[in-house]
Order: C-alpha cells, then sequence, then structure tokens
C-alpha cells in the first residue's frame, strides 16, 4: 500500500516538493491571523475530498472590503499554507475578487487556466499535483465567500 506521506516528501513530476519548508513555514504563519469570534462575519468551509475544515470570520470596511480577518484550520498543511496564502492577501478584497479568484483558483489546480492573481498563489504551485489537495486548498476562499454572503454583506 503507498504511503502517502512518502509521496508528498517525494518530488513530483515537475521536481517539487509538496511538503516544502515554505509550505510548513506558511502554516506556521495562520498564527498571524487568529479566531476573532467578536468579528461580525463568520463562515465555514469543509472539504469534501479529505475531511479538512476552515472557519473564518471577518470584517469589511464601509466599500465591503475586507478589513480585518482571522481563522481556525483543521486541516492538512497544504490546506493551512493555503488558508495563510489567502489570510495575508485578502485585506482590501471584496467578494467580487474573492469569487473571482476562487474560481481562477480552481481552474488553475485542474491545469485549465494561468495562476490566479493573488500574492503568494505561487507556494501551492506543488499542490497542483495532488488532486486530493485541491478542496483543502480551495477552503479559506470558501470559508470567505460564506462568510461575505452573508445578510449584512448584501446590499
Amino acid at each position: 500500500m503507498p504511503n502517502p506521506l512518502a509521496e508528498a516528501v517525494r518530488p513530483n513530476r515537475s521536481g517539487k516538493v509538496l511538503y516544502s519548508p515554505e509550505i510548513l513555514a506558511a502554516t506556521v504563519g495562520l498564527a498571524e491571523f487568529p479566531f476573532d469570534p467578536d468579528l461580525p462575519l463568520v463562515g465555514e468551509a469543509r472539504s469534501r475530498s479529505c475531511g479538512s475544515s476552515l472557519r473564518i470570520a471577518l470584517s469589511c470596511d464601509d466599500a465591503g472590503r475586507i478589513e480585518r480577518i482571522g481563522c481556525r484550520a483543521q486541516a492538512c498543511a497544504v490546506g493551512q499554507a493555503a488558508a495563510h496564502v489567502f489570510l495575508a492577501g485578502s485585506p482590501g478584497r471584496s467578494r467580487a475578487e474573492v469569487a473571482e479568484t476562487r474560481d481562477a483558483l480552481a481552474l488553475w489546480l485542474g491545469g485549465e487556466g494561468p495562476a490566479p492573481d493573488w500574492r503568494g498563489i505561487g507556494l501551492l504551485d506543488a499542490a497542483r499535483d495532488y488532486p486530493a489537495r485541491h478542496g483543502a486548498i480551495l477552503l479559506a476562499w470558501d470559508a470567505a465567500l460564506a462568510a461575505l454572503a452573508s445578510p449584512s454583506q448584501l446590499r
């Protein structure tokens, strides 16, 4: 039986390692964005493929752009690293920008388009060869969209 961890630390067909030092460092970066239950908008997402879950709390400015954000993740290292990429790049973003990037990210992961314009997204490049991780990568975008779809955000 193949060992998934051994596969993740062995270089893939493009010579990249899934659990690279950069991916692992990004997981630690989540500590910069603690979940704050006092933030008014909360959204959750769960990956059907791996069971990872993420909960995001955020607030927006008067223009509807993300102002403050935090999360609580129960995800693999790739899902946590993707959450860090999302959280670090989300301030100042609108719901439309988050949705557009989420769609572009899904296409890119599936090999059908260019990488979305989001700071740090290249960190996730090696994970494109691991479809079982794609759901975990999308969690932060999905949770944020759920938060941003709350009644107080719909105008």
